[in-house]
């Protein structure tokens, strides 16, 4: 990854490399890595390029005038940019090594026993590219795309919003909502950049966050990949209500109310990290020390129990869960194992940070 951000994004924090990268000069980037239901590590992220407008902004130009020369010059931008169709094969009969190999096993058309002068050849990376192309960006249906079709009467939809309905033979701009409409054509091909699937030689999906309500379902669709816990719901609930079971075993005339509240956070936030599920790649990953995100920017974890501890010993509140005013400063009601209660929860949130980053990460708008 940090090969990628370096040599294909050509991110630069100096600001010294103007040429920039692939996708243009990378002003910031975020990315976090996730595991599939397989185990296997990938990476989603959002990269901001310097001189790019915000959705707003774009939308006032396309409604403005959708035939302005911002607008064509921003789809020629984006149409070089993200490609979603197979790359013709060379008008020459070449043999490359993706002929004979799966073309994710290699790293490129350098291989013993090919010429290579000839593997050098426009026409050989044209007939490589086509070979990745066609076994990482097609789409297959399967039982899974139909999953949310539950009425069989009507035609099966792919939910991923593949297939000969989203063919589109030309990008344009709505003259209504200012919306972007690239254009598609091959339904069934994952959108890529080809310079990117030539050096990394797997699958991949690029997305433009431009105007109108795509935009804002690209806005939430990654808000939500990137911060979503890897506890199962119904999990969570069962390990909740194994948390809540054991408070009760507390005696209430013994345990001060604000200190029960206390140890029923406590218990639920370590029966759910409990049951918190790795894969092996995730394990090896923390106990190599690698890297679980990658950021352009320094962040800075916020320890709430702590800021509300600190806040409540200045100022006493009734709403934070006192008996009363005193709570705080009277040695009899105070459990003297609340600091270390509180010390242990850090902890963990500290543990949570690292097995999903965007949880509590808080820092100012990269742009």
């Amino acid at each position: 990854m940090n090969a990628f951000i370096k040599a294909l994004l050509g991110y630069d924090g100096q600001k010294q490399n103007l040429e920039g990268g692939v996708l243009g000069v990378v002003k910031a980037y975020y990315g976090c890595i996730e595991a599939q239901g397989r185990g296997s590590l990938h990476c989603h992220m959002l990269i901001w390029v310097e001189g790019g407008l915000n959705p707003n902004e774009i939308k006032k130009r396309a409604i403005e005038d959708p035939n302005s020369d911002f607008c064509k010059r921003l789809i020629v931008f984006l149409e070089d940019t993200i490609t979603n169709s197979v790359p013709p094969l060379p008008s020459s009969s070449i043999t490359v090594p993706s002929d004979r190999h799966h073309p994710c096993a290699l790293r490129g058309t350098q291989m013993t026993g090919f010429s290579r002068e000839e593997m050098c050849s426009p026409g050989a990376r044209q007939k490589d590219l086509h070979n990745v192309v066609q076994k990482c960006q097609v789409h297959t249906h399967t039982k899974t795309c139909y999953k949310y079709c539950v009425n069989p009467s009507e035609p099966k939809e792919c939910r991923f919003g593949l297939g000969p309905s989203a063919l589109e033979p030309t990008s344009y701009f709505s003259p209504e909502t200012g919306e972007l409409t690239l254009r598609c054509l091959d339904g069934l091909v994952n959108n890529f950049n080809r310079t990117i699937i030539e050096a990394l030689r797997c699958n991949m999906d690029i997305k433009f966050v431009g105007s109108g309500a795509s935009a804002k379902a690209v806005l939430y669709y990654i808000t939500n990949y990137i911060t979503k816990t890897q506890l199962k719901t119904h999990v969570a609930f069962a390990a909740l209500a194994r948390a809540v079971a054991k408070l009760g075993e507390c005696d209430p005339n013994e345990d001060v109310f604000t200190v029960r509240a206390k140890k029923l956070l406590q218990k639920c936030a370590y029966a759910m990290i409990s049951q918190q599920e790795l894969s092996a790649q995730q394990v090896c990953t923390y106990l190599l020390d690698l890297d679980d995100h990658f950021t352009s920017h320094q962040y800075a974890n916020l320890f709430w129990l702590s800021f509300e501890s600190v806040v409540e010993k200045q100022t006493p509140s009734i709403k934070c869960g006192t008996i009363n005013n005193d709570s705080h400063d009277n040695d009899a009601n105070r459990d003297p194992n609340l600091d270390d209660d509180i010390a242990n929860i850090e902890e963990e949130q500290g543990m949570m940070t690292r097995l999903n980053p965007m949880k509590l990460l808080i820092a100012p708008n990269p742009l």
